[in-house]
């Protein structure tokens, strides 16, 4: 189990982490004492979760109010022979249980991915030898250096930066890389203003640094993070509230309707099987039995619909607490976003232009003011103003797994981009110059 050893590390100078650590920044830790503190501590990973069986969570989609209606429902009208009305009702049960239990997969694996986050190797100070090791067998005490386009391994409390720059987008949420400092800093300071701190799986954009392992594996922040998820528990939607409220109360009616019937006609004379059929048939009629199928299919279509725009629903109800949302709380900027930066304009001494697309994604075009599509490069300022974006620019534009990601800053990003969509190519310009 990954254990945090030191309370509250950028609140402590640096002498005093290495010194709590055991550990040594001009030569770090010997095989041996690395070894050892990795058998006690730990794999600098995530800690799988224990995950249902595809059996169980295909019955557990069943486990639902609005599922125990519909199948009683449908045993009820099934005694009866109507085996139409049956049939569809079991087609709902079991078309609900299918999307659900392909929803919770998908969203298990997005939980998952959390893991890829964390960095595959890392160059860390092994007996005063420089060495690359796999990141999980990174330990607390480990010194760790870092450059431009590395993932951070672990959580680190730096002790030497050089205009060192870390995008921490994914664990904070600022669009903008954070410029990393060495001096201690207050104990009640927030993640987001740690400054010299390094955290596991955020990007080094600019720059090198130092740093020594304070935190490893659940222990690190994006660790907690991943615990987090791992511990939610599941509360009733609003429409689940009143859906079982009301289920409550019909239930209750209509059992005394019938058993009403059932004593009134008994008590006249007439045969007591008849009154019961007649009780049964009472109870039957008055059940909404087309209520929670078109509920149960209504959000099923909101679950496609959320699929479609990139949102993945775990459960059916959390469709409907969407809709019941009078609040949403964003981070200081305002907004909620992907961390992907895009030129939509450019003005210069030619004119103002526009600059179609999004993302990181090298499609679109650029306009004029009239809305006709220009090539950049028949225009001069403005094709020196992209070139100079392109060439005066740190970061990568990669596709990969169809899709388009940038290493580096996300500002540098997206005049890279802006200069892939004005149809000038990096390696060329470069041999150009």
């Amino acid at each position: 189990m990954n254990t945090l050893l030191i309370r509250d590390p950028h609140a402590l100078p640096v002498d005093q982490v290495v010194q709590q650590l055991a550990s040594d920044i001009e030569r770090g830790l010997t095989p041996d004492e690395a070894a050892r503190r990795l058998a006690s501590s730990g794999p600098n990973a995530l800690r799988p979760k224990r995950r249902r069986g595809p059996v169980l969570r295909f019955l557990l989609q069943f486990h639902h109010p609005l599922i125990y209606i519909l199948l009683v429902t449908a045993a009820i009208t099934g005694m009866l022979q109507e085996w139409v009305d049956s049939g569809v009702i079991i087609g709902v049960v079991v078309v609900n249980a299918l999307i659900g239990f392909v929803q919770e997969a998908r969203a298990e694996r997005a939980i998952e991915s959390l893991k890829e986050m964390l960095a595959p190797s890392a160059l860390v100070l092994r007996a005063a030898t420089r060495t690359v090791v796999p990141a999980a067998d990174l330990v607390p005490g480990d010194i760790v250096f870092l450059q431009a386009g590395d993932k951070v391994p672990a959580d680190l409390r730096l002790y030497q930066v050089k205009n060192l720059q870390i995008d921490e987008a994914p664990l904070t949420g600022e669009s903008l890389p954070v410029q990393k400092t060495t001096a201690p800093l207050a104990p009640e300071t927030p993640v987001a203003d740690r400054h010299n701190m390094a955290f596991s799986g955020t990007l080094v954009t600019f720059g090198q640094g130092a740093g020594v392992v304070v935190a490893t594996g659940e222990a690190t922040e994006i660790g907690k993070i991943a615990g987090a998820l791992a511990e939610v528990q599941e509360v009733q939607t609003p429409l689940m509230k009143r859906l079982v409220a009301f289920s409550k109360g019909l239930t209750v009616a209509i059992l005394l309707a019938a058993g009403l019937l059932f004593l009134l006609g008994a008590l006249q004379g007439h045969p007591v099987m008849d009154m019961f059929m007649a009780a049964v048939a009472l109870a039957v009629s008055a059940i909404p039995e087309g209520l929670p199928a078109i509920m149960t299919i209504t959000l099923a279509i909101g679950v496609k619909r959320m699929a479609a725009r990139n949102a993945i629903i775990r459960k059916l109800p959390a469709v409907e607490t969407l809709g019941s949302t009078t609040v949403i709380c964003s981070d200081k900027t305002g907004t909620l976003t992907r961390n992907e930066m895009t030129v939509t304009a450019i003005d210069c001494v030619a004119g103002r232009f526009r600059v179609s697309g999004v993302g990181y994604a090298p499609l679109g075009t650029i306009e004029n003011e009239r809305g006709q599509v220009i090539d950049p490069r028949e225009i001069p300022a403005l094709a020196e103003l992209v070139r100079a974006g392109l060439l005066c620019n740190d970061a990568a534009l990669k596709h990969d797994a169809g899709e388009w990601k940038i290493e580096g800053d996300p500002t540098e990003g997206a005049l890279l981009v802006l200069a892939e969509k004005a149809g000038l190519q990096a390696e060329h310009e470069k041999r150009v110059l």
